[in-house]
């Protein structure tokens, strides 16, 4: 299981990268490994200013469904167009090109509260 060092970490398996003032955000390794086969991610977010821990779309597995929530507050400004056609790219590459969506921080965003890969592992047992 995969979990780098650079990225912050929820303990609803998202994760968060920095990307100047934007942020990229996607769900774990351990999250992908968890749900199965991703059949479909449905985002109805985009342009929506939301705070942390809100719903931001869900993503749906052969046998289950699963809320996303944002990591931090911000704006969602795009979805991977990517993983809207393959949503299977979730489960090839969770942190490369089967990122979810980018997100425009508002002041004050908490990355601060996020953990650390390390705590992340302890989190799940790896």
């Amino acid at each position: 299981m995969n979990f780098p060092g650079e990225l912050k970490y929820t303990q609803d398996h998202e994760w968060i990268r920095m990307d100047g003032d934007t942020a990229i955000v996607g769900i774990t390794d351990f999250a992908q490994s968890e749900l199965g086969d991703i059949v479909f991610v449905d985002i109805s977010s985009v342009g929506q200013s939301l705070a942390k821990g809100e719903v931001f779309g869900s993503i749906e597995a052969v046998k289950t469904v699963s809320d996303l929530f944002l990591p931090i507050a911000g704006e969602v400004v795009e979805i991977n167009p990517e993983v809207e056609k393959s949503p299977e790219l979730v489960n090839d590459d969770p942190y490369g090109r089967g990122w979810i969506i980018r997100l425009k921080l508002t002041e004050g965003a908490e990355l601060d509260d996020l953990l650390s890969a390390e705590a992340y592992k302890d989190l799940v047992g790896a």
